[in-house]
């Protein structure tokens, strides 16, 4: 395997993990009205659709701007200064224009592109460490959004997916 076809690799995993936790915050935002998306359990707590904007953020300025030294028109207050309400419906396209720009640029990374230094946010760091830092952020985030979408729901909230055999975990 040469050092390219191995980025690809990391690339494509990557790209898998964001395209995943995407659709669990699709999934969770479907159970969801607007209000819901936008309550806060406390004034200085984020909503769900604060998360939204930060993750789009997040993402164009780590994954796009960061490892394709495209321009970074960031805003990073203003995702948390939002009080909506933006519907979710927009929320999620720009989520999703977020996660597939990302993931395009994931995917044809070379492998100079992982081991270079670049500046981001105010870090040094190389391509590979942009990756690790923000898949990670994003999937923490993800788990944040399945859990105020259960707190807001209770018992009415629908899991994406149970067990179904042993070997997967359900009961016998």
């Amino acid at each position: 395997m040469t050092a390219d076809e191995l980025a690809k690799a990391i690339g494509a995993s990557a790209a898998h993990e964001l395209v995943s936790a995407r659709d669990r915050i699709h999934h969770c935002l479907r159970q969801l009205s607007d209000e819901q998306v936008w309550w806060r359990s406390h004034p200085s707590q984020n909503s769900i659709g604060n998360l939204l904007l930060h993750l789009s953020g997040n993402l164009r300025q780590w994954i796009v701007a960061g490892l394709i030294s495209a321009a970074d028109h960031r805003d990073r207050p203003a995702e948390f200064a939002e009080r909506g309400p933006i519907p979710a419906s927009e929320l999620l396209q720009r989520l999703d224009w977020a996660v597939n720009d990302a993931a395009t640029v994931l995917k044809g990374l070379p492998a100079a592109e992982l081991v270079r230094q670049r500046r981001i946010q105010g870090f040094d760091v190389t391509g590979l460490a942009a990756i690790f830092d923000s898949i990670p952020h994003f999937r923490g985030h993800t788990q944040e959004i399945v859990h105020r979408t259960r707190e807001l729901l209770g018992d009415k909230y629908q899991f994406a997916w149970t067990p179904a055999t042993a070997e997967q975990g359900a009961s016998s």
